[in-house]
């Protein structure tokens, strides 16, 4: 299993709104598609987990190092509050 990253602060993109995030990201390539595969353990604030809850699970992530925002999936809420997001393709940060 691929080791999770540093803590890296994000923004979420979401219908014309900007939320600040914090991830944990993890990824590996995969040889059967050809591309990278990332995860991450995402803590944000109660807006995001009502995006979750209401059914908005396509979002853009964007590092705060200048690069091209990323698209990701929301995937669900785990115990402890964080949301699992995930994308195919360069990660955030």
């Amino acid at each position: 299993m691929p080791e999770e990253s540093s803590p890296v602060k994000a923004s979420l993109l979401s219908q014309g709104r900007t939320y600040a995030v914090e991830l944990r990201v993890s990824g590996q390539f995969q040889p059967i598609d050809g591309r990278f595969h990332w995860s991450a353990r995402m803590s944000a604030g109660p807006e995001v987990v009502a995006l979750l809850r209401c059914g908005d699970r396509d979002v853009l992530l964007a590092g705060l190092d200048g690069a091209d925002p990323v698209p990701a999936r929301l995937l669900e809420l785990n115990p402890w509050g964080e949301i699992r997001v995930a994308g195919t393709g360069r990660p955030p940060g």
